[in-house]
């Protein structure tokens, strides 16, 4: 494997870990900033709304462009916004640079995948995204508990100038090691893959993923003064339990990247199903610390054990469309991530309670395994239509043929183009 693909999953270290550790950051930063801690939970929904805006934008807008440049350039503004969210002012500051740095992420996301599958070969590019992935999983595991002690510690500006740290070093490697890329000669048409839009399926998908994500983070985004008011642990135990989700997020990922091929559909339904169940037991004895730091690890594993099999129906369903697939999906993980925060908020704001979020959140996932079977039975239809179909009229363009894809223990793994008949996907990446 290229050290180059190494340097893009350090660079994914550092975009994860800015992604998420607000989680374990909201109390001191509501406190500095003099807002309530729902306000303060919206600068991870800033961060979505960036994510959201930007992936499928500069999807489009970065692809006649030099490869090594803008990731340079990427990289540069990213930095640059952890720079300027470590100095904030106020919150208004903050907020805009939280945005700006979500901007840069997704761009970097949807141009760094494709990188690093160009810099090797065929049989490869699964391990090639595992890398990138896996440092997705290790910001969890370590990059968000760390987060959080720098701000028990240090306060919460600190973990924003450790982002930016680890940023720097992400754009020394991309200057020094990652390879001129040309751009591909057969340029994708925009048009065409605009089309996947007039498919229900690909709604169905994104609104699947959106409420299969905003379910996990109405909760997870106020874990930490759920911890500390609720279950009465010490602000010591914050980074313990948010590495102990990162922990089953990493297992989860494994777990479900290696048997999403065969049982997309039922890794969603048993997946979603579990997370359900996690939210309400959390909601029910979110005052017992031991459960509590259960559910959590619990919680991490179900949430990334379901999201291989989501990216992987996008990319069933969009893959006539490889350069918006990754960044279709990507944009709808992060509407969840902008909704679950939003929706968590305001069941505090109503006097609820923190363990309320975690009612709103199993409610989002119900709806979501509503969706799924929906999905489900379409797809059925579907796949009967296909099966029964007679032979095609003279001069009709013949179907190319299924051939099933390379398994990918990422979250970011196709699926087999045997769920889709009538398509073939292509192994693209998409971002958690």
């Amino acid at each position: 494997m290229p050290l180059a693909v190494y340097i893009l999953g350090l660079s994914v270290f550092a975009l994860g870990t800015s992604e998420f550790m607000l989680s374990g950051l909201l109390p001191p930063i509501a406190d500095d900033m003099d807002v309530t801690i729902p306000q303060a939970g919206l600068l991870i929904s800033a961060f979505a709304i960036g994510m959201v805006v930007g992936a499928p934008l500069l999807a489009v807008a970065t692809l006649r462009l030099p490869r090594k440049a803008t990731l340079t350039a990427l990289i540069s503004v990213f930095g640059l916004g952890q720079v300027a969210g470590a100095l904030a002012p106020n919150y208004e500051v903050l907020f805009a640079s939280r945005v700006v740095s979500a901007l840069a992420c997704a761009g970097f996301w949807a141009l760094g995948a494709a990188v690093a599958i160009a810099m090797v070969p065929l049989n490869s590019r699964a391990r090639a995204m595992a890398v990138m992935i896996g440092g997705l999983s290790i910001a969890n595991v370590l990059g968000v508990p760390l987060g959080a002690f720098l701000g028990d510690h240090f306060g919460w500006r600190a973990a924003f100038w450790a982002v930016g740290i680890a940023s720097a070093i992400a754009l020394v490697g991309v200057l020094t090691l990652i390879p001129r890329i040309p751009l591909p000669e057969e340029r994708p048409v925009l048009r065409r893959e605009l089309a996947i839009y007039r498919d229900r399926q690909v709604w169905l998908s994104v609104a699947i993923t959106a409420l299969a994500a905003g379910g996990v983070f109405a909760a997870f985004s106020y874990l930490s003064p759920l911890l500390t008011d609720v279950a009465g642990l010490d602000e010591g135990w914050v980074p313990t339990v948010l590495g102990l989700f990162g922990l089953g997020a990493l297992i989860g990922t494994t777990v479900g990247g290696r048997i999403a091929d065969g049982r997309l559909f039922g890794v969603l339904l048993s997946g979603i199903t579990a997370s359900t169940l996690f939210l309400a037991a959390l909601a029910l004895f979110a005052s017992s610390a031991v459960l509590t730091v259960s559910l959590a690890f619990l919680l991490g594993f179900s949430a990334f054990y379901t999201a291989p099999a989501l990216n992987a129906r996008m990319f069933n369903v969009a893959g006539a469309a490889p350069t918006l697939a990754g960044a279709t999906t990507t944009a709808a993980f992060n509407l969840g991530n902008t909704g679950g925060p939003w929706l968590g908020g305001t069941v505090i704001d109503l006097d609820f309670g923190y363990a309320a979020t975690a009612w709103a959140g199993a409610g989002m996932l119900v709806v979501a395994l509503g969706l799924v079977a929906i999905s489900l039975r379409l797809h059925t239809a579907s796949s009967r239509v296909v099966a029964s179909s007679g032979p095609k009229e003279p001069g009709a363009p013949a179907e190319a043929p299924a051939a099933p894809l390379p398994e990918s223990s990422t979250a970011a793994g196709a699926a087999s183009a045997a769920e889709r008949p009538q398509r073939q996907a292509p192994a693209a990446p998409a971002e958690v």
